[in-house]
C-alpha cells in the first residue's frame, strides 16, 4: 500500500510539474476564465493533440459530450447518441529516404519532412528513380518533353498562376513520372512551414481515389541542393517566381531517387453533436448550426524539441466556446433550434463537416445557417473582424449589426489568395446551399496587430508552439466571445430565415 501511495504521489507530482502555469491572473472576466479553463482541458498534454481517432481525441470527444449533456443539450448524433461515426481510411508514410545522384556518381540526401515531403496515396511507389527537369509554373505549355522525368515546379498560391492541382494534372497528362513543387519563400502572408509534421492522407473509407503521379513538396533549401551544378541560382529563380516573372525551363543534372514504406489502416472518428431545442413554434423546426473542429495534429516531427502539437487556438479554444455558450444557455433556448457541432477531421480535409452535410442527423432542409469558429487568434485588441463570404448571405448584415453595437468593424477578406474561405468547416455547408460565415481577427497593414498575426502564422500555426503558454490577449477573447454570443442570438431569434444575397457567385444555382 505504501509503495502504491508513493507511486501515486510521484505521478501526481510529475503531472503538476508538466502542467502549464495557471493564467487566471491574466483574466479578469469570469466568463472568459471559464472559457479558458475548457480550452486548457481540451489542449493540455494529456489530450495528446487530439489527432483524428486517437485515444486523446476520444477523451476530448467524451469530455465535450459530457459538458453538452450537463448544459442540457439533447443528443443529436447516430441512434440517439452524442456521436456521429465517420468511417475513414488512412495511408501514412512511415519511413522514407530521398537522395540526389550527381553526374559524378556521388549522392546527397534530402531530409524527409525537413527538406522534402510526399503526398501519401494508395498508389505511391515503393521506389522511384528518374531525371529531373525544372519547368517553371508547370502549366500545360511548360511541360513539353517531360515523359519519364520528374517535373520540378514553382509552388505558388499567387493569383493568376497555376494551382497545385493544375500543376499535378498537367504533369501527369504530359507523361511525367512525378512532380516536385518548390515552396515560394516570398509568400509571407502565410509562410510555408518546415518541418512538416508527418506525411499522411486520410479520406472517407469509401472514397475512390484516381491514380496519380507521386506529388512531392520541396523547401527552398532543398531546391538549392537539387539544382546545384545546373548553372542556375535557386534564390534568383524563387524571387522571380514570387514576382510572377517568366521562369526559364532547364534540365537538372542530378537524378532523384526515393524509397517509401507505407502503412494503411481503417477506423472511425467521431463528430460530437448536440441540440438546444428552439422555443418559437414557427422557428423551432429550423436549425442554426454552430461549429468548430475538435481534431488537431497530435504527435509529429519535433520543432525546437517539442513533438506534441497541442492545437490550443486551432481549434480547441473554439470548441470550448461552443461548450461555454451551451452552458450559458442552460435552461433557456432561442427561437430556432441550435445544433452544436464539434467536427472531426478538419485538418485532414474538412472530413467531419463533409460527412455531416452528406449524412445529416437532422432534416437537411432544416439547416438554416452555419456559424463556424476557426482561424480566430485573440493576439491583439479586437477592433476589426474579417468575415468570410460577408457579402454573399444575409449573415453578413447580421454580423455587421452586432459588431456595430460593439464598435467592431467588419471587413471582407483582404487576402483571398490564401483560400481561407474554402479551408474551414463552413465551406461544406455552403456547398449544399446553406448560408454560412466564418471570422478572422483583422488588422491594418503595418501595425503591431499585423506583426503579431504574422508571427503566429510563422511560428505557431500547425506547430507545437500553438499551446497554452503562447501570448494571448484575453480582453480580445472576451470581446469576440461576446460578439459570438450576440450573433448567435441575432440569427437564432430572427423571424427571417438567413438567405443568399442576389447575384452572389457562391449562391446555389437554380
Amino acid at each position: 500500500m505504501r509503495i502504491a501511495l508513493a507511486l501515486a504521489a510521484s505521478l501526481m507530482a510529475t503531472a503538476a510539474m508538466a502542467a502549464p502555469p495557471s493564467r487566471d491572473g491574466e483574466i479578469r472576466d469570469p466568463d472568459t476564465r471559464a472559457w479558458w479553463h475548457m480550452t486548457e482541458a481540451l489542449s493540455g498534454d494529456d489530450m495528446e493533440g487530439r489527432d483524428v481517432a486517437s485515444p486523446g481525441y476520444d477523451r476530448a470527444a467524451r469530455l465535450v459530450a459530457d459538458r453538452f449533456a450537463k448544459a442540457g443539450l439533447k443528443p443529436a448524433g447516430d441512434n440517439g447518441t452524442w456521436f456521429q461515426e465517420v468511417p475513414l481510411h488512412e495511408v501514412a508514410v512511415t519511413r522514407a529516404s530521398f537522395a540526389l545522384t550527381r553526374p559524378d556518381g556521388t549522392t546527397a540526401p534530402l531530409k524527409f519532412l525537413h527538406q522534402i515531403s510526399i503526398r501519401a496515396t494508395e498508389d505511391a511507389p515503393a521506389s522511384l528513380e528518374a531525371p529531373l527537369t525544372f519547368r517553371g509554373y508547370c502549366s500545360a505549355a511548360d511541360l513539353t518533353d517531360v515523359s519519364g522525368k520528374i517535373a520540378v515546379c514553382f509552388n505558388t498560391k499567387r493569383k493568376g498562376l497555376t494551382t497545385s492541382a493544375q500543376r499535378v494534372a498537367a504533369a501527369q497528362a504530359a507523361g511525367a513520372v512525378g512532380i516536385v513543387q518548390v515552396d515560394d519563400p516570398g509568400f509571407t502572408i502565410e509562410p510555408y512551414r518546415w518541418p512538416a509534421a508527418y506525411a499522411r492522407t486520410i479520406t472517407f473509407a469509401d472514397a475512390k481515389a484516381s491514380p496519380t503521379i507521386p506529388a512531392m513538396t520541396l523547401s527552398p533549401e532543398g531546391f538549392a541542393a537539387m539544382i546545384a551544378g545546373s548553372g542556375h541560382v535557386a534564390a534568383e529563380i524563387l524571387k522571380a517566381g514570387g514576382d510572377k516573372q517568366p521562369l526559364a525551363a532547364f534540365d537538372i543534372p542530378s537524378r532523384l531517387s526515393l524509397s517509401l514504406t507505407l502503412e494503411r489502416r481503417d477506423y472511425t472518428s467521431k463528430n460530437i453533436l448536440g441540440v438546444l431545442p428552439g422555443t418559437d413554434p414557427k422557428l423551432a423546426a429550423e436549425h442554426l448550426v454552430l461549429s468548430a473542429h475538435l481534431d488537431g495534429y497530435g504527435y509529429g516531427e519535433p520543432v525546437d524539441g517539442d513533438s506534441l502539437y497541442n492545437g490550443a487556438l486551432d481549434d480547441a479554444a473554439y470548441v470550448a466556446l461552443l461548450v461555454r455558450l451551451a452552458e450559458r444557455q442552460a435552461g433557456k433556448g432561442y427561437g430556432r433550434s441550435v445544433l452544436f457541432a464539434a467536427f472531426t477531421g478538419e485538418e485532414k480535409g474538412l472530413l467531419g463537416a463533409n460527412w455531416f452535410v452528406r449524412h445529416p442527423t437532422v432534416p437537411v432542409d432544416s439547416l438554416a445557417a452555419n456559424i463556424n469558429l476557426d482561424q480566430l487568434r485573440p493576439l491583439f485588441p479586437l477592433k476589426i473582424l474579417t468575415a468570410l463570404a460577408v457579402d454573399d448571405t444575409t449573415l453578413g448584415a447580421s454580423a455587421r449589426k452586432v459588431a456595430k453595437a460593439m464598435e467592431i468593424e467588419i471587413r471582407p477578406d483582404q487576402e483571398p489568395e490564401r483560400g481561407l474561405l474554402t479551408r474551414a468547416d463552413h465551406w461544406p455547408f455552403m456547398g449544399i446551399g446553406v448560408p454560412a460565415i466564418g471570422f478572422i481577427f483583422g488588422f491594418d497593414p503595418g501595425t503591431e496587430a499585423e506583426a503579431r498575426y504574422r508571427e503566429w502564422y510563422r511560428v505557431r500555426y500547425h506547430r507545437p508552439q500553438d499551446d497554452l503558454t503562447q501570448p494571448m490577449d484575453f480582453e480580445a477573447a472576451k470581446t469576440f466571445n461576446g460578439f459570438f454570443y450576440g450573433l448567435t442570438a441575432e440569427v437564432a431569434n430572427d423571424p427571417a430565415r438567413p438567405g443568399w444575397t442576389p447575384g452572389s457567385p457562391l449562391a446555389p444555382k437554380p
